[in-house]
């Protein structure tokens, strides 16, 4: 038996806002938007080439906004997916890997490079890079 992991809610102070910054800025693709009642409302983001979205609404967590760290998104040009977001508006760090001393800047060895980036809510991201074909090397 599959387990998939197909959403995350991610709690954030201002819908609009939100969807504005993950659909426009980083670039997920708006899947839905619905009123389900007067105290709900879902909107449905996916980055793109994921099988997990993320979801922010209205009445769907009572975590506070902001309260999550460390989401992880791949992407097999560390490069290219900093210049997309910091284009954009999006204060991405700068890329680091870990090493000996801990976190050092540039580029490391296979799976380990990184970025961080967080939401207007302060919901922190981590980015990683991937071997395109994912062995390793």
């Amino acid at each position: 038996m599959d387990w998939t992991l197909e959403v995350v809610v991610l709690p954030v102070a201002d819908v609009d806002r939100a969807k504005v910054f993950y659909s426009e800025q980083v670039g997920f693709h708006v899947d839905v938007d619905r009123r389900m009642s007067p105290a709900m409302r879902v909107v449905q983001l996916t980055p793109p080439g994921s099988g997990c979205s993320v979801v922010v609404g209205e009445g769907l967590t009572r975590s506070e906004p902001g309260s999550y760290q460390g989401l992880q998104l791949c992407v097999t040009d560390i490069d290219a997916a900093r210049a997309h977001l910091v284009e954009r508006g999006v204060g991405a760090s700068e890329v680091f890997h870990f090493g000996e001393t801990g976190q050092n800047p540039g580029h490391g060895g296979p799976w380990n490079t990184f970025l961080t980036f967080s939401d207007p809510d302060g919901n922190g991201w981590i980015v990683q890079q991937v071997p395109k074909d994912r062995t390793g090397s």
